[in-house]
């Protein structure tokens, strides 16, 4: 039998067997897009009690699991939610996204940042990954997934999103002590941060580093690429068998570079060819990736052609189909569930169109 009831099919991929289909999930797979999801919402307007609350965010993280049976069901959480266990708080706006203030500027902010300690400060987190291994049993890997240091400081001080993220640039190219002491705190609390997920029951992990994808390769080398290396590192020396995989949105630029902080996989967005990226990355790096979430907006002649297009190009192991980046708000809920069936069913599918 293809998918072994014993070990979650996710799991084989990143073992690198030779697979029959890939396994899916969807980056941000629980949220807008579903109706169970909005009315939830309506209920529970702010998105720190959605996702710091246990019974919330399991109920949001098994949303989609009911609906569509991933083969990963990811944590529903934030990648700020360990901000505040290390003095930086922060408070997410609907419509405006994260909000952080005072934004980290001063060497003496800087300093005053701790250590985190999750188990004091994020309980919850706990609760959470245990409850999704129980009721997922080894129908679904769990993962767990955290932001990188870059990321996390480009929130923090720029004290929200931004477009051209002159701030944190700044501050980098000016007074880049302070940015690399800054960094270098995050990191070890991120660290900790990843095996406690780990230890709590998260299977594998995975580390967006939404921003770094902003950065010259010049500066990625300098600013995230070490960074992201340290988290590996110490997670690699406690927990060297945990799957980690590595999202940069943007990173056709930065692809080769990716995979020597140490992580198993890389995620790949769209707009990188799948082939291209199998053949840049290398034999020895997973492929996660790497469907523009536009094509759920297309006919189920384009996504079923857009999905069966990548599986080809990827091959047949240590290949995890998804999106290259979250599903979209106002994706119909019936593309979703359509792509999930095409990929389920895509051994048969190729085996019939070849």
């Amino acid at each position: 039998m293809a998918e072994s009831s014993e070990v979650p099919y996710l799991l084989r991929a990143t073992r690198g067997e030779s697979l029959p289909r890939p396994p899916v999930w969807m980056m941000r797979q629980a949220g807008r897009y579903m109706k169970i999801y909005r009315d939830l919402r309506e209920k529970y307007p702010s998105f720190r009690d959605r996702s710091e609350n246990p019974e919330l965010a399991i109920e949001i993280s098994l949303q989609p699991f009911r609906a569509f049976e991933p083969d990963g069901v990811i944590l529903f959480s934030d990648i700020l939610t360990p901000l505040p266990g290390m003095g930086i708080n922060f408070q997410i706006v609907e419509s405006k996204g994260p909000i952080i203030d005072p934004p980290i500027r001063s060497l003496s902010q800087i300093e005053e940042i701790y250590p985190l300690q999750p188990e004091e400060s994020l309980p919850f987190i706990k609760e959470i990954l245990q409850t999704l291994r129980a009721e997922v049993g080894n129908k679904a890997a769990v993962l767990g997934f955290v932001g990188a240091p870059w990321t996390l400081a480009a929130y923090s001080i720029e004290g929200k999103s931004s477009k051209d993220y002159r701030i944190i640039k700044s501050m980098a190219f000016s007074e880049p002590a302070m940015l690399h002491q800054f960094l270098g705190k995050l990191a070890d609390s991120i660290a900790t941060y990843v095996r406690y997920q780990i230890d709590c029951g998260a299977q594998v992990v995975q580390m967006f580093d939404s921003w770094a994808g902003q950065l010259s390769p010049q500066d990625y080398d300098t600013f995230a690429l070490p960074y992201q290396k340290r988290v590996v590192e110490q997670v690699k020396a406690t927990h060297p068998e945990t799957p980690l995989i590595l999202y940069i949105n943007g990173s056709a630029g930065l692809l080769e570079r990716m995979p020597s902080c140490g992580v198993d996989f890389v995620s790949v967005d769209w707009t990188v060819d799948m082939a291209e990226a199998r053949q840049r990355l290398g034999p020895n790096v997973g492929v996660q990736g790497n469907i523009d979430p536009c094509a759920l907006f297309g006919s189920k002649d384009f996504i079923k052609s857009r999905v069966l297009e990548t599986i080809r190009k990827a091959g047949d192991r240590s290949h995890i189909l998804n999106l290259g980046h979250g599903v979209l708000q106002k994706t119909p809920e019936e593309n979703v569930a359509f792509f999930f069936e095409t990929a389920k069913q895509a051994d048969k599918l190729l085996a019939a169109s070849s």
